[in-house]
């Protein structure tokens, strides 16, 4: 989930349930203080009554106007507790029932009790509350529409430099020399963003520099040496007097010559591969290029006496020559030298996948390692790094690569 998706969320959240929370203490209080005014008016109409029984000694004669009715009913009660509650009453002229506030208490005329109950209507403050109701729920409503289009519109105009800083990042090439550039320098925490990242990526370019250098000149001194080895080596097996056991010493000392010139090789092929320093890239016809080299693997499939079977479509693509010529020679020499005597190869191709399978050993390898560097059979004598190598070219070109075991057949399918 984006930051800013998340941030209008709980912004949203947050607002809503504060302006619930904030509307129901309103209205309470907004009622609570309508209902205390309705009170106070009818304290001072008993007030009234009270004085007028004082002065004349009589009940005052029962009013019934549009808003308010008086009763008094004559009662043997000494002593009531006044009371303030809500009630309904017919209004005379309108002739329906309307909401009011009543009043009860107790007083003595003379000798007698009598019990007196005062009702106001309270239709006003009914649509007092309404109204004020109303005009709250417009103003949330307001409230959440301006800040939708606030967090819309302005927030995410504010987070643009982030978002830019993020595609640049994403972008990020390790042998290039650009520079991270904040395109609006008005967020204080964006622009030091930006500088730290511009001097981390400074760094990691000189540290990448510095063993790239060590890297290149280590191959380089590696290569002489090797070669002069290679030189003498091959002086030596020419030799005619050498004697049996001096020349298979030789012979091994040669295969582990060339075994650690293709290692020297192999890696350096690897780093370039991991810093994204392939660009020769070129349209290629993976049919064509399989069929190829199935012709350069015949003689090794002719003396395991190993059954092929094809089945290859059209399939083009945008890729270094050189990276589809390693790839493939690894999985096809993979098949081979790890295949039975006369086992199988199949290939497939199509334009979502391609697929080599092949007989060997009976059991299925550990998938959590098969392409991890250094991993390999007991009975191989390779370098250890083909299937780690085909692992990172498929990463580099974003393909998926997997392995599985099925019907005896171990299969390995890159995925476009």
């Amino acid at each position: 989930m984006k930051l800013a998706v998340l941030y209008n969320r709980t912004n949203l959240v947050i607002t809503v349930t504060l302006l619930i929370i904030a509307a129901v203490i309103y209205f309470f209080a907004i009622n609570y203080i309508a209902r205390t005014q309705l009170d106070n008016d009818l304290s001072e109409e008993v007030a009234e009554v009270v004085d007028y029984v004082s002065t004349y000694h009589k009940l005052p004669k029962q009013v019934d106007f549009d808003e308010d009715q008086t009763v008094f009913i004559k009662t043997n009660q000494k002593s009531i507790s006044p009371r303030f509650f809500d009630t309904t009453y017919v209004n005379a002229k309108e002739k329906e029932d309307e909401p009011g506030r009543a009043v009860e208490t107790l007083i003595r005329v003379n000798d007698d009790y009598y019990k007196v109950i005062i009702t106001v209507s309270r239709e006003s403050t009914e649509y007092l509350l309404q109204f004020i109701g109303i005009i709250t729920l417009g103003l949330m409503i307001g409230l959440l529409l301006t800040q939708f289009l606030a967090n819309r519109y302005f927030l995410n105009g504010l987070w643009k430099p982030f978002y830019g800083l993020l595609h640049q990042i994403k972008g990020f090439n390790i042998s290039e020399a650009d520079s991270f550039k904040i395109t609006n320098k008005r967020v204080d925490e964006f622009t030091d963003l930006g500088a730290a990242v511009d001097n981390m990526s400074a760094r990691v370019r000189t540290d990448y520099q510095h063993l790239k250098n060590l890297t290149d000149n280590a191959s380089h001194e590696m290569l002489t040496p090797l070669a002069v080895i290679t030189s003498k080596l091959d002086t030596l097996i020419q030799h005619e007097q050498l004697p049996s056991e001096i020349y298979e010493q030789i012979e091994d000392i040669y295969a582990a010559t060339r075994k650690l010139s293709r290692l020297n090789q192999t890696l350096l092929l690897l780093t370039k591969i991991e810093n994204n320093l392939i660009v020769d890239h070129e349209s290629i016809n993976l049919k064509t290029l399989l069929g190829q080299k199935i012709k350069q693997f015949h003689e090794l499939i002719l003396a395991k006496q190993i059954a092929v079977f094809e089945l290859l479509d059209s399939k083009e693509i945008v890729a270094s020559k050189y990276l589809m010529d390693i790839l493939l020679n690894n999985l096809i020499s993979n098949a081979i030298w790890h295949n039975n005597d006369h086992g199988k190869l199949a290939i497939t191709l199509d334009s979502e996948k391609m697929v080599f399978q092949n007989t060997g050993i009976p059991t299925e390898l550990n998938q959590e390692t098969v392409f991890e560097r250094f991993k390999k059979g007991s009975k191989s004598e390779g370098t250890g790094l083909g299937l780690a190598l085909v692992e990172n070219i498929c990463k580099f070109y974003g393909w998926k690569i997997s392995y599985e075991y099925k019907d005896e057949l171990h299969s390995f399918m890159i995925v476009f």
